[in-house]
Parts: C-alpha cells; sequence; structure tokens
C-alpha cells in the first residue's frame, strides 16, 4: 500500500474527494479513461508533463485493488414492484 499511499491521494477538498495523484488536480479515473480508450502512458505523460510512469501504473494497481472487494447488488424499491 506504500506505492499507492506515495502516489494516490484522497481529499475531500481536491476534485471532491475523488482519488488523484499526489493531491494534483487529476483524477485516477481520468487517466484509467485514456486507458480504456487505447491512448498510450506516453500519450498520457505529454497530455500530462507533471505525471510520470509510476503514477499511471499506481492508477492500474489502485484501480486492480478495487476490484478485490466483495460487491452486492440490491434490487432498488421501484424493480420489486
Amino acid at each position: 500500500m506504500d506505492f499507492l499511499n506515495e502516489h494516490i491521494t484522497v481529499d475531500a477538498a481536491i476534485c471532491n474527494g475523488k482519488p488523484t495523484i499526489r493531491g494534483k488536480r487529476i483524477t485516477v479515473q481520468t487517466i484509467l479513461e485514456y486507458l480504456s480508450a487505447g491512448d498510450t502512458s506516453d500519450d498520457i505523460l505529454r497530455e500530462y508533463p507533471s505525471l510520470n510512469e509510476a503514477d499511471i501504473a499506481a492508477c492500474l494497481k489502485f484501480a486492480s485493488q478495487l476490484m478485490n472487494h466483495r460487491y452486492v447488488i440490491y434490487p432498488l424499491a421501484s424493480e420489486t414492484v
């Protein structure tokens, strides 16, 4: 977790508490969206020169660790009628 703590931060005063990279106004979600759209790490680093490869790797690791949680889907009240 130390690796993530060095790169991913959550602060209620920055980006409405979304996870960001080192307290910058660049969210983990933004980086993941670029990657899912097919952009490479080099593309992202050109767009955000204040980032580095480790920041991008931390975004992927953060997302991967979120998938370790157990999720339960409950029906909405309107769906049970």
